[in-house]
């Protein structure tokens, strides 16, 4: 987490390629690891899937626009969960993120291999 908001916070000092896609990623890295938290007994194809189909759902609920979420987007804590408006290219990075967090939960060493 500390990471995916220092990518925000201090964006005006990293690489452009850094600052506006590390966030995205990072953030779909956080869910993944979320839901492996959550379903450890799980495959993990099935926190990929089920992170990818949050961070999608997230993203496709940016579509909304009633006054209410409009009103919670505007804050802090709304901004960082739901965003702010809907970016196709979020999706890539979200997927990116996500398969990253994936690829490293396989290369753990001492994870347990059945």
């Amino acid at each position: 987490m500390a990471l995916g908001l220092g990518s925000r916070v201090f964006d005006d000092v990293l690489p452009v390629f850094v600052a506006e896609h590390f966030g995205d990623a990072l953030w779909a890295c956080m869910i993944y690891f979320g839901f492996r938290t959550c379903y450890t007994y799980k495959k993990i194809s099935f926190s990929l899937w089920c992170s990818l189909a949050f961070c999608f759902a997230i993203e496709g609920s940016q579509l909304y626009q009633a006054g209410w979420i409009i009103y919670l987007r505007e804050t802090t804590l709304g901004a960082l969960v739901l965003g702010k408006g809907f970016l196709t290219a979020d999706l890539v990075r979200y997927t990116v993120g996500a398969a990253i967090a994936a690829l490293l939960d396989l290369a753990w060493p001492w994870r347990k291999r059945s």
